[in-house]
């Protein structure tokens, strides 16, 4: 593990580790000294489960063993995308973590419980033409927590802010410090 921390970076339903935003986040995360993880989930996406958004509790369960071995070791940050955030926050009411990182995240999801994190700093990218999760939604959730929050141009997949995202996830990383 780095001096600074370890970042665990969770894709979406339909995505994969090596997806354009987690590897943007990689990249950064490398860049201000963290070292980062990329879990596959893909084996999981065929299996279904709440609304059939392949095996979620799967997902969740994934993501906490290897973030639980990662807590012991040091600093751990939680990112994701889409699902992949509704399981970071998930999870990090479980782990230890200094903080989260949310792309796009479904503050309810069907069956599921909503959207729930540890009171740790969270910071937010969301698109305010997301199809699937209405801004609105996302901007009450942050509030209720004073979250940073940027709100952009963008739609669900976040596709024309990907850098923009990356460097909301440098921030987060710089302001934890050590």
């Amino acid at each position: 593990m780095s001096a600074r921390g370890h970042c665990i970076l969770s894709h979406g339903f339909e995505s994969g580790p090596a997806a354009t935003k987690v590897a943007a986040l990689a990249e950064i995360a490398q860049q201000v000294g963290w070292s980062e993880e990329r879990p596959d989930y893909t084996d999981l996406d065929a299996r279904t489960d709440i609304s059939s958004l392949g095996d979620v509790h799967a997902r969740v369960e994934r993501l906490h063993a290897l973030a639980l071995r990662a807590a012991d070791r040091g600093p751990l940050v939680l990112a994701g995308s889409s699902l992949g955030a509704w399981i970071s926050g998930q999870v990090s009411l479980r782990v230890p973590v200094r903080g989260l990182f949310l792309m796009a995240p479904p503050t309810r999801m069907g069956d599921a419980p909503p959207l729930q994190a540890a009171d740790v700093p969270v910071s937010i990218v969301h698109g305010w033409h997301d199809e699937l999760i209405q801004a609105m939604a996302v901007v009450e959730w942050a509030r209720a927590r004073s979250a940073t929050l940027l709100l952009v141009d963008d739609e669900h997949r976040l596709a024309d802010h990907v850098d923009a995202s990356a460097q909301a996830f440098g921030r987060l990383l710089d302001s934890l410090g050590r």
